[in-house]
Formats: C-alpha cells, structure tokens, sequence
C-alpha cells in the first residue's frame, strides 16, 4: 500500500520528465517552467542527484526552453539543500552559459552569479573559480565572454594568490584574438575596477582600460568610456589627471562616431567623476568638442547634457564659464542644420533659465526661446513650450507676456494639433499668473477656437482647460464670461459642437455649484435631449447621471428624471441603455 502511494505520488514527476523530451517545444518550455514544482516532490537528494544530472544531460533544445532553465536554476539553490549544495548548479549553468544564443548564455550568467553569490568562500574557490578558469580557457568565444562577468563576484572573496590568477585571467580576456571577448571585457571592466584593490587598479586594471580605449574596433572602444566612470570614481584627483585624462581626451576626439556619442551619453556622469577642477580644464573644451561634432547624433546628444553640465560646474566660476565658453555653442545649436539637434536642445535649455539667473536669461536666452518657438519643426517648438514654466519662475510673467506671449498665441493656432495641445495644457498655469483682465483681453478667445477644434483631442483637452481656469477665476467670472458662449453652442448646426457643449457642462459641473447646473445648465440639457442626432442624445443621459449628484432631490425628481424617462423610450438602442443606467445610477444614490 505504500509502495503504491509513492507510486502514484511519483507520477506526475515521470509526466512532467517525459514532457521535458516531449517534441513540443510548448509543452518541454511549460515542465521547465515547473521545476520548482518537479524539485518538490522529488526533494533534496534526489533534485541533485537525479533532476540536475538530467537536465544537464539535456541541454541541447531551442533556445526559448533553455533561456527558461537558465532563469529557473539561479532560484535552485533552495531546492537542492541551500548554499553548502550550491555546487550541484555549477554544471548546467556552464554548459548554458557556453551556449550560441546570446540572451542564453546573459541569462546563464546572471544565474551563476546569484549561484556563486551564495557559496561559502571554501566552496567558491573549490567549485566556482575552476569554472571560471574553463569558461576563460573555452575554445569557443561563447565561453570566454560569459566568463568576464564572474570575475566581479568571486574576486573580493578569494585569498590574494588566486586575486593575482583572477587579475591575469581577466587580462588574457582584454587581449583576447576575438573582439566579441573584449567587447564582453570592455562591458564588464568597471565592475571588476569596483572591488579590485586600488594599488592592483593602478598597476594592473588601467593598463588594461587604455589599452581597450585604443582597441581597432569602435565597438570595443565606446564600451571602455563606460569604464572610464567608474575608474575615474575610485582614483584620487591626481591619480585621474595622470591615469585617465589622457584616453579620455582620446575617446572624446575619437575617429568612430559611436564612440564619442557614447562620451557625450556619459559626460555629466564623467564630469562628476573627476571633479570641478579637472572640469574646467580639460572637460569643457571636450564638451565644446562634442557641441560642434560634425556628425549631428553626437551634437543632439551633447545638447541635451547642457542643463546638467552647466549645473553641475564649480559655481564660484560657473558664470564667467559658462558665457564664454558654452553660450556661443548653444546659439550655434539653435539655427543647427539637424531638427533633432534643435529639438535635443529644446528639451533642456529653458532649464538653463535658473542657472542663468534672470538678468542672463532674458538679455541671452529669451532670444533664443523665440527662435526655437517659431522653428519650422514641430518637434522643436513642442518642446520648448513643454518646459516654459522654468522660465516663468525665473523672469516673472510681465517680462514673459511681453516676450513671449505673441509667439505661444501663434503656436495655439498650430497647423500640428501636438503642439496646440501642448500650448492648451499650459493654459491655465499662465491664466492663474496673467489674472482675468489680462487673459479676458488675450486669451478667452482662443480657449473658444479650441473647443471648436477639429481634432477631438483638442476638443477634450480644452473643456478640462475651462474647468481648470473656472478654478482659477471662480464661478462668478465664468457666469459673466464663459458659460453664456458655451451654451450658445447647443444652437449650431455641427453636432460635434453640441456635443463639446455638453462635454464643458460635464467638465464644468464639479466646480460650478448647484445654482448654476440647475438655473443654467438643465434648460440647455432638456433642449438637447431631443436633438435629432442619437450621439447627442445619449450624452444627455450621461451628462444627467453626472449632474444630478449635485442637484436636491426635489430638482431631480421634478426635472432631471422626466428627461430620462422620455429618453428611455427612444428609438435608439444606445440612448435607451444609457437613460436606463443613468436611472438606476440615481436611484442607487437616493
């Protein structure tokens, strides 16, 4: 009797097993994503002693159902006893991390990683550092790249004899014959720095960084910049002047493209690694280098660092630096020949307004916001009109309505609806700051051309504009000012109209009150409940659901129910539904 309850305990295992040769990738990916379950019930022992051995036999499938199993071993530990049978994992982890399929062998890794993590220091020079050495000494690349990331966990947990054969392994993959292996080095060169101690950095580390800074493939190359971070990070002031600056000057002039994107991708990460001093000597002609490349993804890259640049100078000098050598580069940037580099610098240049200061920013930059404001790419002006509230806390709204004003007036009349929207969400912002006289004069009349819109984003966004300034300005205002127009809109001929009509009371009865819905608003909804088009019928009983949570029960009783009825017997299928919701909605709430 128990032989047969083990029997039958045992049989979804044999399932799950004969799944894993199965013919159906499906069907072997699903068992490998039930590992855990199969290690379960097999328990302990017998995961090591009979599962592991299986599935490193088996590691021969698509490469789907071994990414899978790559994930699922480096949560193993567990399954097979803890950490002192974390070895057990070592070899299907290996023979996955030597694989073809690049995100395999990542995914291998990774896994062998968390596996190594978790190994005593006896055990991890026993089991894991002779996988590292085959991994390096690999026929295949495949081998040797996936080695270059285990360095950085086995090293600061070995004693300094095997530290010294790790220094040398890593080396042999810096000058390995494929460049794939010292790309792979390259990628993984400032993580090794970060826990090798500073005199091997000096001696052992740096040679190997400069040396893969001047490598023949640009893809290696660009990869050691990134190393250069985190290098730079861990060395005294002069130890980076006299061990770093040198490539990094090089890699900054590099004759591959990719290479100084990549420095430009890393400048402010690079100007905090080597301190202000450095900064003002040797990066800001790199970074005037960059602002004048002669390849435009470089210079768009370049131009969106120039916010976090110019904030991140020594600021007992960061004026006098930042008008004569940065200010003439980006007034070059701004009649640039590339629109992505225009539209790059539109993103973070009103930013520089509070790092200009206000006297700066409106003799320099404010000219410049005008020209990127009327640029001919729609890109450009949308995003400089995203950013305009830095400017605004900057140089005050008078000196704004009268710089820029006129051209955000123009843009709100924008062939490109993007950019008309963008102009409408920062609408109310500037209302609030420009007061009723100003924005009644200015600006009510475009707020209504929105509402007109035959974009019907524009449309929404431009009834959440009027509630918004209804805030602003409160409800007597918008009773004199803007709710007489938008009822006047129930009359016109376009439906759309009518509808945008009712779209504004929705919108306007949150912050309205009951005396306005019920005086104003229900005789222009009752109008509408019998327009001849349904659309319009149907968002009268959706308005009515909405309203009448402000309303008394007296109100809805008498005027707001004997619309739904009516409603509820119309023709139209979709007009009935929502009358209907809308009655059961009130009476849910009564």
């Amino acid at each position: 009797m128990a032989d047969q309850k083990s029997d039958d305990s045992l049989y979804p295992i044999a399932v799950l097993i004969d799944e894993l040769k199965n013919e159906d990738i499906q069907l072997r990916l699903n068992s490998i994503k039930k590992l855990s379950t199969i290690a379960l019930a097999l328990g302990e022992e017998r995961t090591r002693t009979e599962l592991v051995p299986f599935l490193t036999e088996t590691i021969y499938d698509e490469d789907e159902v071994l990414l899978a199993l790559a994930e699922q071993l480096g949560t193993f530990t567990h399954l097979v006893g803890g950490p002192d049978y974390a070895m057990y994992l070592i070899p299907p982890l290996e023979s996955l991390a030597t694989v073809e399929e690049t995100v395999v062998r990542d995914k291998a890794v990774e896994s062998l990683r968390n596996v190594a993590a978790q190994h005593s220091a006896h055990d991890l020079e026993v089991h894991v550092i002779p996988t590292l050495q085959r991994l390096v000494s690999g026929e295949w690349f495949t081998s040797r790249t996936s080695a270059c990331g285990l360095f950085s966990v086995c090293y600061p947990r070995v004693p300094a004899s095997v530290k010294a054969e790790l220094r040398n392994l890593f080396r042999q993959l810096c000058q390995d014959e494929t460049p794939m292996v010292r790309r792979a080095a390259a990628g993984k060169l400032g993580e090794f720095a970060k826990v090798v101690e500073v005199e091997f950095l000096k001696s052992d580390l740096i040679p190997m960084f400069v040396q893969l800074a001047q490598d023949d493939q640009d893809s290696v190359r660009l990869l050691a910049v990134e190393a250069c971070v985190s290098i730079a990070q861990l060395l005294q002031q002069e130890d980076v002047e006299t061990l770093v600056m040198p490539t990094l000057r090089q890699c900054a002039s590099d004759s591959s493209w990719r290479v100084r994107y990549v420095v430009a991708e890393k400048f402010v990460d690079l100007q905090k690694a080597v301190g202000p001093e450095i900064t003002k000597t040797d990066l800001v002609p790199a970074f005037q280098y960059l602002l004048k490349d002669t390849e435009a993804e470089v210079r768009a890259s370049a131009a969106t660092k120039v916010k976090d640049f110019c904030a991140n100078l020594d600021p007992t000098n960061r004026e006098q630096i930042i008008m004569t050598s940065i200010l003439p580069y980006i007034k070059e940037l701004v009649s640039d020949a590339n629109q992505h580099v225009k539209s790059a610098l539109a993103s973070v240049i009103m930013g520089l307004s509070p790092i200009f200061g206000r006297n700066n920013t409106i003799e320099h930059l404010l000219p410049l916001f005008l020209t990127q404001l009327t640029d001919e790419w729609p890109e450009v002006r949308l995003n400089i009109i995203s950013t305009l509230d830095c400017i605004n806390d900057v140089i005050g709204i008078q000196q704004l309505s009268q710089s820029l004003l006129p051209a955000i007036v123009e843009l709100a009349e924008d062939s490109k609806w993007r950019v008309r929207l963008a102009i409408i969400e920062y609408m109310p912002l500037l209302a609030g700051q420009l007061g009723q006289d100003y924005f009644n004069q200015k600006l009510r009349d475009l707020c209504f051309n929105w509402l007109n819109d035959h974009v019907y984003a524009i449309r929404e966004a431009a009834t959440l504009n009027m509630k918004k300034i209804v805030q602003t300005f409160g409800t007597q205002w918008a009773e004199t000012n803007i709710i007489p127009q938008i009822l006047v809109m129930c009359k016109n001929n376009n439906y759309l109209h009518r509808m945008t009509c009712l779209f504004c009371i929705n919108a306007l009865a949150d912050v309205v009150g009951a005396d306005v819905i019920k005086r104003l608003f229900l005789p222009t909804i009752k109008t509408l409940s019998t327009d001849p088009v349904a659309n319009v019928r149907f968002n009268v009983a959706k308005t009515l659901s909405k309203i009448s949570a402000f309303l008394d029960t007296a109100t809805t009783e008498a005027e707001v129910k004997p619309i739904l009825e009516q409603l509820n017997t119309d023709a139209d299928v979709d007009v009935k539904y929502f009358a209907s919701e809308a009655i059961s909605t009130i009476a849910a709430s009564a």
